[in-house]
């Protein structure tokens, strides 16, 4: 490791660009050469008496001008290579474009962060992750660690959930957890009960499972409870099926009366509640979940893909009850053995050092930001969205159908999703889910709503030749 010092007094700029510029500096005056690795972060933060956030923010800039390379583990070398065109940057520059590439604007994700001090944060949470990587490399019980599991209810504890440990699972996302967990509560040809317009995987998993999905009517604050009951007393229904906060399609949030309301119905039938809590984190106010509310009926999945990241693949699972534990332990290790020991020591180590709280603020902040932008593109009252979701759901008329919007919209790269992947009972209506996160950029995403807010202007015969 190079024993580099370098002298801050040397430029006038701001530290973390200073550091930036010396190390351009040494690297022409040849006190540095290619290959010379940099001391590690903190321990040049105490060297200099400086913050470490300061440190790493210097190393990213370093690393945005090709002069550095960062490796997990390994640490921070000098290259040498000069990518001042580079309109963006990686926090590996040697990472497989073909990776990068592989983007679905069909998905509804959260806004990738791009804060400089966010992604620093970011690598170094890897980076102390890594320190230790062969433990993670091995199996380990279902569920997670101890420590895995005070980050779990630490986290769960911002919605007001207070579970005991042994009620607290880390399953490898929610779409497992929502599997194992109907896998237990209904058998082929039973039914259930979901939103009629719900998650796409929720009619997936009925369908893998031979369950009979059915319906449930609708208004502006989720499902109607009279619809509810009636289904109880018709159905016999083996659960509930519910997405209750920023709902993916509609971004509706049933507010906490609608919540109260269905709660005492699935008491009063003891049908048991399955709470799809993926937005849950994204509001400040949201309403208290249905497990808070009935905490004896309510299995509640919290995921991190909408909240932190979809790339860790982790859910935290919260069993009603102690009688549940073991199936639920059993179907999950039937099918996938293990939530992946590493994701679940990064998550642990963002959520304990509050890189986690700075992610969820920076999807808040990008994604109230996007949802002005299509606020001030798109007519009033022409599409339904909250003010913080990543998504809007666009009612279709003037002679477009849902078919022909998302061929049209695909041309644009904009993720359309036609309303036939959310319907559970009836025939479709004409509207499209519009996603605005994900990697696609602000100034890409004000093209492109434009570019939907002009074919909206006419019928699809006058934007004949975007085809």
């Amino acid at each position: 490791m190079k024993d580099w010092h370098p002298d801050l007094s040397r430029s006038s700029s701001p530290r973390y660009i200073a550091i930036a510029d010396l190390i351009e500096m040494d690297l022409r005056s040849g006190v540095l050469v290619a290959g010379d690795r940099l001391p590690p972060q903190r321990a040049l933060a105490r060297r200099l008496n400086i913050d470490f956030t300061t440190v790493a923010r210097g190393y990213v800039e370093a690393q945005k001008r090709g002069l550095v390379d960062s490796h997990v583990g390994r640490g921070t070398f000098v290259t040498g290579r000069q990518e001042r065109e580079r309109r963006s940057f990686a926090l590996d520059v040697a990472s497989d474009p073909r990776r990068a590439s592989a983007i679905d604007f069909s998905m509804n994700l959260p806004p990738e962060p791009s804060d400089p001090d966010l992604l620093a944060r970011m690598q170094e949470g890897m980076s102390a992750v890594a320190v230790d990587l062969i433990p993670l490399l091995r199996y380990q019980g279902f569920g997670g660690l101890a420590v895995d599991k005070e980050a779990a209810a630490t986290w769960l504890s911002r919605r007001g959930l207070t579970p005991a440990q042994e009620r607290i699972f880390i399953t490898p996302g929610a779409h497992p957890a929502l599997l194992a967990i109907f896998g237990l509560l209904a058998k082929p040809g039973e039914t259930v009960l979901s939103e009629n317009i719900t998650y796409p995987g929720m009619r997936s998993i009925a369908a893998q499972l031979r369950l009979n999905l059915s319906g449930l009517a609708m208004d502006d604050e989720g499902v109607l409870p009279e619809a509810f009951e009636e289904s109880c007393e018709r159905l016999r229904p083996k659960a509930l099926y519910l997405n209750p906060t920023l709902q993916n399609p509609t971004t509706l949030t049933i507010p906490q009366a609608r919540r109260e309301a269905i709660a005492a119905i699935a008491r009063k039938y003891r049908v048991p509640i399955i709470e799809d809590d993926a937005y849950g984190f994204i509001p400040l106010d949201a309403p208290a979940p249905m497990a808070a509310i009935a905490p004896d009926l309510t299995w509640h999945i919290g995921g991190l893909a909408k909240c932190i990241g979809a790339g860790l693949r982790l859910a935290f699972v919260v069993a009603p009850d102690t009688r549940s534990i073991w199936p639920f332990v059993s179907a999950m290790r039937s099918n996938n053995v293990m939530a992946s020991p590493l994701n679940m020591a990064l998550a642990t180590r963002w959520i304990e050092d509050g890189t986690a709280d700075g992610i969820l603020r920076f999807i808040r902040t990008e994604a109230a930001a996007r949802q002005e932008m299509v606020a001030d593109i798109l007519p009033s009252g022409s599409y339904r969205a909250d003010p913080i979701s990543f998504n809007i759901w666009l009612p279709l008329g003037g002679g477009w159908t849902r078919a022909t919007f998302g061929s049209h919209m695909r041309n644009a790269g904009i993720g359309v999703v036609a309303s036939d992947a959310f319907t559970v009972d009836g025939v479709a209506p004409e509207a499209v889910r519009v996603c605005l996160g994900g990697p696609i950029g602000r100034e890409a995403l004000k093209g492109a709503l434009s570019f939907m807010a002009h074919a909206l202007q006419g019928p699809p015969e006058l934007t004949a030749s975007f085809f």
